[in-house]
């Protein structure tokens, strides 16, 4: 039987909260990436939903305590972000997982502008695996080069935010490289297909492929030794 709470953890540039879902100690770790809307229930629905599978899973509160649920607000909240100080609290979230909770293996998953960060904290140290859902950061935003897990990156065909032929050569570029990537694209589904508080934009059957690829994915990454 999973537990959720809030918790604190340290960061290089300060302490940061986030919503932990725990089913217990030594099990891998999912760091959980919000949305430009902030760590709203349909984030921490995820995270348990990770937990009933196994996973502790941490989401950490990026916006310190602001989330919205109109597009105008979310889209001030995430241009006054710092997404340096944001990497910097998720690297802190993987030590938390690793340190405090006793996780064997972690890996990061987001969605939207989390799915950007997530490809973000895959160059950092300790991050096991990825999934970025309908994510990517732009040219510059992070050293690619030093991404090293294995990942997979989801879009819907209708992507108007990020650019998926950027996640394409990049993913060419990891497999050049004997990394192990995979860019998988939706026929019919658009931008937020997961997100089931989203009746306009959700696509139930997308959504349910992703999750049973996503489940697979760390899986096979994050359950071993």
């Amino acid at each position: 039987m999973s537990s959720a709470a809030t918790v604190t953890f340290r960061s290089e540039v300060g302490e940061a909260k986030g919503h932990l879902a725990r089913p217990g100690k030594g099990v891998p770790g999912i760091i959980v990436l919000q949305e430009w809307w902030g760590l709203v229930p349909h984030i921490k629905d995820v995270a348990g939903r990770f937990a009933a599978q196994g996973y502790l899973a941490l989401a950490p509160d990026l916006y310190h305590g602001k989330s919205t649920l109109e597009a105008a607000e979310a889209e001030h909240l995430m241009k006054g972000l710092d997404w340096a100080r944001a990497a910097k609290e998720i690297a802190g979230a993987v030590r938390y997982l690793r340190e405090v909770e006793g996780a064997t293996h972690v890996g990061v998953t987001g969605f939207c502008m989390g799915g950007a960060l997530t490809i973000i904290a895959a160059a950092q140290p300790g991050v096991d695996a990825y999934v970025a859902f309908y994510g990517f950061p732009p040219a510059g935003a992070a050293p690619l080069d030093k991404v090293e897990a294995p990942g997979l990156i989801f879009f819907g065909e209708d992507e108007p935010y990020f650019s998926i032929p950027d996640a394409r050569a990049f993913a060419d570029t990891q497999k050049k490289r004997g990394r192990e990537a995979e860019v998988i694209v939706y026929p019919g589904a658009g931008h937020a297909f997961f997100n089931d508080t989203r009746p306009e934009a959700y696509r139930e059957a997308a959504a349910n492929y992703a999750w049973r690829r996503t489940l697979d994915h760390f899986g096979r990454h994050l359950r071993v030794g």
